[in-house]
């Protein structure tokens, strides 16, 4: 059976529930507040061959239909309405998310396993985007890693619901493993790319332990962001510490 939108509600004609990994992919419908949602009524040219029928070689391989990017963003929008209204995150159930967006229950598990993958999703959706970096320089994408680290602190400072999001997370070890594994473990994993190109291209000493050094560059923008919520974030923050760091912190002899 299918609901108004198109999506399947999880139960068969035949009385038996169905989870939404075992449904058939359908269409992904636009959310309900489009007053035109889109419809396809192309002819569909891409169904399986049947057994007594030979493969078509001459058409590409089936790739199934584009997700809706409409429908994402209701999502992402009706969780953040969600939390704006004092829903706690613990208390979110995909149903409700559903029904806010506009969208079918099979539409958000198309996307996402569960709430821990959807919840991570939005925290990234609110902060700003990761910086690219050239993947090939050591301090000069590491400077861009650290104003990245700069920026998000600030963001959080600004957004109360971001903040109250980061809080509520680090209550709920699922969720927060989710994010740690996801969004931080892959920006350390950068960081310490980086520091390690500027290590082989003689910028950085060789005889220290690269996670040391990294730890001496993420640390002091950690503790203004984290630890210390007044400490003020400057602009020129990153390029100071770097000097201060590259220079050494003994006093300097005339």
């Amino acid at each position: 059976m299918r609901d108004q939108d198109g999506e399947r509600d999880g139960t068969r004609e035949d009385g038996r529930n169905d989870t939404p990994h075992e449904q058939e992919p359908s269409p992904d419908p636009e959310p309900r507040h489009d007053p035109e949602p889109h419809r396809d009524h192309a002819p569909r040219h891409d169904r399986e061959p049947q057994r007594d029928e030979a493969p078509r070689h001459d058409q590409e391989p089936r790739r199934g239909r584009p997700r809706s990017a409409a429908a994402e963003r209701a999502i992402l929008d009706a969780v953040i309405a969600l939390l704006e209204a004092g829903e706690p995150l613990a208390g979110l159930s995909i149903e409700r998310i559903a029904r806010t967006a506009g969208v079918g229950k099979a539409t958000i598990y198309r996307r996402w396993s569960g709430k821990e993958e959807l919840f991570v999703d939005v925290v990234r959706d609110m902060e700003p985007d990761d910086p690219q970096i050239s993947g090939t320089e050591g301090l000069a994408d590491l400077r861009i890693l650290l104003e990245s680290l700069r920026t998000r602190g600030l963001a959080q400072r600004s957004s109360a619901l971001l903040h109250n999001i980061f809080a509520q997370m680090k209550s709920h070890p699922k969720l927060w493993d989710e994010y740690f594994g996801t969004v931080i473990a892959p920006r350390r994993a950068a960081m310490l790319a980086a520091v390690r190109r500027a290590v082989a291209a003689g910028e950085l000493r060789d005889d220290l332990d690269v996670e040391l050094i990294d730890d001496l560059f993420v640390g002091p923008v950690l503790v203004r962001t984290v630890h210390r919520p007044e400490a003020p974030l400057p602009d020129d923050l990153v390029d100071r510490l770097m000097t201060a760091l590259l220079q050494g912190l003994a006093p300097r002899r005339v």
